[in-house]
């Protein structure tokens, strides 16, 4: 049978104290309900409608899917009144109902769920719980079998008793929910149309209500204020921190790692305490990555080394290179097999070729860099004119001395040297020697000022 998915994301989450809509505070860098987007597209439904509310537009910009429809819920009724929104929009045979502040659901576990729905049975999802308190409880009768949902306000004292508790998942038929959503009451406590209430209309209508648990308590874990959503995320990087481990990866302290997009890693990499991966990063085999390190949008080679406190942002790096301690690469960075960026050196857009160094108390923008340079202490590349930036380009072998100037555009030639100090301003030749400094003059005798 053909699925929609119907996530309700409509909530303004008071608690939150924010203005930011609830379902956009992230867990792992991203929205907490594109999670569940991503949840349910990895079932592959046929049609996902997104319920939302406050901050309408806000939402409607931050999510993205596949065959994703929307459908507003302009007034807060209940989550029997937001599914209610959804109807208009669902033509298939199943219904599944997730929720934008439930995000780390697994989609094995949705599978699973969605394989027990049929024309005669309602699939709920439950948990069991030592401490039931503030969750609507599942009523069974004495044979086991499901006959309704209250919520707490609603629940005696007996029902109170009941450690069982609804976690809002469910799907059923897309019949009976255009049978039955008409007809549910906002007679409670709270004034609201609850999607609880399908349950006893299910039972009523001669239909099995089927549960299923999570591998997982923390995959129906909801998120209402920012306690939550921290615990949330940790649950979320442990996991991943754990699938890591499996593959090969050495995580000196799996408890200060945070993976915010999407990693490939390879084997017998290492990646010490603070490591915090943003974007889309690949990381190949036997790369070590130091404390206290930021990798984002990159690419990193095998062999390489990341040291102590160094920024990868946006940059690709060979195989066998060094960076850092204390460096930075901004988008648009390359460096080539066997390169070195080291401490304090930042660079932007440039090229850095095959076993270069760049070592100290550097900047390098706009830049292309070939074989074998040596790149000497203090030296920047002046880029930027104000107006338009300009390339540098040093060739193979070139050696620029400490604390040198070299003025865009400009070409250092094969085997060239710039004497340190020097503010190069035209082309230095291949092989040839360039020295843009003042005149030494030395006084002799010279008396020191004293202190008066």
């Amino acid at each position: 049978m053909n699925l929609a998915v119907v996530i309700l994301a409509a909530g303004k989450g008071t608690r939150m104290k924010s203005d930011l809509p609830k379902v956009l505070h992230p867990i792992a860098g991203r929205p907490m309900v594109q999670h569940v987007v991503d949840a349910a597209g990895a079932l592959d439904p046929d049609n996902t409608v997104l319920i939302y509310g406050h901050g309408g537009e806000a939402v409607r910009q931050a999510v993205t899917g596949s065959r994703l429809q929307w459908a507003e819920q302009a007034e807060q009724l209940g989550t029997g009144h937001a599914v209610a929104q959804a109807l208009p929009h669902l033509e298939e045979d199943v219904v599944l109902v997730l929720y934008g502040d439930v995000p780390l659901i697994q989609p094995q576990t949705l599978r699973d769920f969605v394989a027990r729905v049929d024309d005669q049975s309602l699939a709920l999802m439950t948990l069991t719980l030592d401490d039931p308190s503030g969750y609507g409880r599942v009523i069974r009768n004495a044979d086991g079998k499901v006959q309704r949902v209250v919520e707490q306000k609603d629940a005696s004292d007996e029902e109170k008793a009941v450690r069982e508790i609804n976690t809002g998942i469910l799907a059923c038929t897309r019949r009976f929910l255009n049978d039955s959503l008409p007809c549910l009451s906002n007679s409670n406590a709270q004034g609201e149309y609850y999607l609880t209430d399908l349950i006893a209309m299910a039972v009523d209508a001669g239909m099995e209500v089927v549960t299923e648990q999570p591998g997982h308590a923390w995959e129906v874990d909801g998120v209402n204020d920012r306690v939550q959503l921290a615990r949330l995320e940790r649950v979320f990087q442990r996991v991943r921190a754990e699938a890591l481990m499996r593959d090969g990866v050495t995580l000196l302290d799996p408890a200060r790692l945070d993976i915010r997009g999407r990693l490939q890693c390879g084997q017998d990499v290492t990646l010490d305490i603070n490591t915090v991966l943003v974007g889309d990063v690949e990381i190949g085999d036997r790369v070590t990555v130091g404390p206290n390190c930021l990798i984002r949008n990159a690419r990193i080679g095998s062999g390489t080394h990341i040291e102590a406190n160094s920024v990868v942002d946006g940059a690709v790096v060979g195989e066998n290179c060094q960076v850092g301690p204390f460096a930075r690469l901004r988008p648009g960075t390359e460096l080539a097999d066997q390169a070195k960026v080291g401490n304090f050196v930042e660079t932007k857009k440039s090229y850095v070729g095959e076993g270069s160094k760049v070592n100290h108390l550097t900047y390098i923008g706009d830049s292309r860099i070939g074989k074998g340079v040596n790149v000497g202490a203090g030296t920047i590349t002046c880029n930027y004119d104000g107006v338009n930036k300009f390339q540098t380009v040093m060739k193979d072998g070139a050696f620029i001395g400490s604390n040198s100037s070299l003025v865009a555009p400009v070409t250092i030639g094969e085997n060239a040297t710039v004497g340190a100090g020097s503010v190069v301003t035209k082309d230095v030749p291949d092989q040839g020697l360039a020295v843009a400094r003042g005149q030494q003059r030395n006084i002799q005798n010279w008396s020191r000022p004293e202190k008066k």
